[in-house]
């Protein structure tokens, strides 16, 4: 996973998965907590899922700022840039 293309169709598919996730809800600017209905503890779960994704260790004051799909993607892009 390079681009944001690839993070962002990787962090919708464990939207849909997980949380079953209407497809069509899902968009760069929708609002995880608001728009997508997540709580606190799917995102401990969706932390998860993003670790096993990354295989880095994530942690939680690097995701406070985290309101939408595309903030997700830019994290996880800042994770994997970290090398």
């Amino acid at each position: 996973m390079s681009n944001q293309e690839e993070i962002y169709a990787k962090v919708s598919s464990i939207l849909e998965e997980l949380f079953e996730i209407d497809p069509g809800q899902i968009t760069p600017e929708a609002n995880l907590y608001q728009d997508l209905d997540i709580d606190s503890i799917d995102a401990v779960d969706l932390v998860v899922e993003l670790k096993k994704m990354t295989g880095k260790k994530i942690k939680p004051e690097d995701f406070k700022a985290v309101r939408t799909v595309q903030d997700v993607v830019v994290e996880v892009e800042n994770l994997l840039s970290k090398g």
